[in-house]
Order: structure tokens, then C-alpha cells, then sequence
């Protein structure tokens, strides 16, 4: 996979590359990250990359010019990339998309700064992205936080794949949780079924304190869960579990 970043803070990037999860993608060939200065593709001595909006109001846009040059070079020099605007207009950022972006085998991040980007820029994009609601001074982070996401899935990234399909959001279900040495800090031990050597009454627990804690600290997953019968039933325990608590603490 190719990715590219046409971005106005190319610095930003050229740190990461040099450790981490994107590293190790270009070491083992997975993946190659580009960087395009969007600067580059202005046509003026100042290298100007946004203007006051029309219509008046505070703020600067970033000018459609300089972005759709920049990915028409790109791409004529790359091939066709399936390009994304970091926006706080965009699809909120999911497990789901990760995996739909790192089936590409090219992306163009575009990270939108200032009041946002001239609305023309939009109609050349094939996805518009957010990571939530909230505000970041500009999409460079946001692109950052995807590029993770999305590199982490390909092949041979990973030592272990399997460590992939127990991760928290990859099945709507919280990671259960996790324990190792010393067996015992400040009076907290480590539950004895986890050290009892049996493979699956371990695997039971495990998935029953993933249920618990996905029904506990994210009810709103639990419902997009599609249940086992063995899950329906360990949901029933902790159902069961949650309410007896619950009349212990009424009495």
C-alpha cells in the first residue's frame, strides 16, 4: 500500500516514520508513506494556502487551488489514490472504515486546517472523514490517528495476527482484561482462573469478562453485537451477577 499525506506540516510526519507501527510496515513492505509538502503546489512567492471566505466571517479557508493541483500531480505521477478529507463534516472514524481503507492500494490524506476547506476541494474526494467531536488545531493529527488505524491491519505488519481478533472493537466487544507479573501488587491478585492452565475454561472467562465490561462501560456496542449462543448465555450470567449486586446495594 501506498499512502500520501498532502499536508501544509510535512515535519509532523517525517517523525513518525521514523519509529512505530509505520515503520515497521516500510521495513517489512506492507506499506510506504509519502509526504507531499501542499505549499509545493502553489503558484505565488509567498506559497499562499488559504484566503479570507467569501461572504465575510472570521477566519481563513484553505484555497481549493494549491489541494486539487496538489493531487493531480500525485496522482499522475502515483496513479489513481482513494482520497480522504480530514473534516469535522466527515463519517465519524470506525473499526469498520479501518478495515474498508486498508483493502486500498493507495490513500491521500488531506487534512483540512484553519475555518475549514474551500467547499470545491470536496467534490474530489472520495471520503470525508472526522475522528469525533471535538476540535484539533488541524486534520494533520487526525490522518496520524487513521494511518495507525488502517497500517496495523495489513499483512505482516503484526507478529501475531491473532492478537488483531481480540482487540477491543473488532468483534463491538471491549478487550477483556489483562493481567502479568507479579501475581500479586497492593493486596490486588490476579484471578486464579488464569493461572489454572485450563485453555478453555480460561477462553470462557475471558469472553464473559469482555461481555461484562463491554455491558458496563459501553452498553451502546453491546447492541450492535451479534451474540453466540455460548455468548447469550454467559450474557445471562452477568446479567444475573449485575443484579444481585445491585439488590446488595439497595438493602
Amino acid at each position: 500500500m501506498n499512502i500520501h499525506i498532502l499536508t501544509i506540516f510535512p515535519e509532523l510526519f517525517e517523525c513518525v516514520k521514523q519509529s512505530g507501527i509505520i515503520k515497521i510496515s516500510e521495513e517489512r513492505n506492507a506499506a510506504r508513506l509519502y509526504i507531499h509538502n501542499l505549499r509545493d503546489f502553489t503558484e505565488d512567492r509567498h506559497r499562499t494556502i488559504d484566503d479570507t471566505p467569501y461572504g465575510g466571517g472570521a477566519g481563513m479557508v484553505m484555497l481549493a487551488k494549491p489541494v486539487l493541483t496538489g493531487i493531480s500531480q500525485i496522482e499522475s505521477h502515483f496513479g489513481n489514490t482513494y482520497k480522504v478529507l480530514l473534516t469535522p463534516q466527515g463519517e465519524t472514524f470506525n473499526q469498520r472504515i479501518a478495515h474498508f481503507l486498508s483493502k486500498k492500494e493507495q490513500l491521500l490524506f488531506i487534512p483540512a486546517h484553519y475555518e475549514g476547506m474551500d467547499e470545491r476541494v470536496v467534490s474530489a474526494v472520495d471520503m470525508e472523514l472526522s475522528v469525533g467531536d471535538f476540535i484539533l488545531s488541524g486534520g494533520e493529527v487526525a490522518a496520524l490517528l487513521v494511518i495507525d488505524a488502517v497500517v496495523r491491519l495489513l499483512p505482516n505488519v503484526l507478529g501475531n495476527r491473532e492478537s488483531l481478533y481480540e482487540e477491543s472493537f473488532e468483534s463491538q466487544l471491549l478487550e477483556y482484561p489483562q493481567y502479568t507479573r507479579p501475581r500479586s501488587i497492593n493486596n490486588e491478585d490476579v484471578p486464579d482462573i488464569l493461572l489454572s492452565g485450563h485453555h478453555e475454561n480460561i477462553r470462557k472467562w475471558r469472553l464473559k469478562e469482555s461481555i461484562k465490561r463491554t455491558l458496563v462501560k459501553r452498553p451502546d456496542l453491546i447492541l450492535k453485537h451479534r451474540f453466540t449462543d455460548e455468548e447469550k448465555v454467559l450474557l445471562k450470567d452477568v446479567l444475573e451477577e449485575i443484579n444481585k449486586t445491585a439488590k446488595e446495594i439497595l438493602k
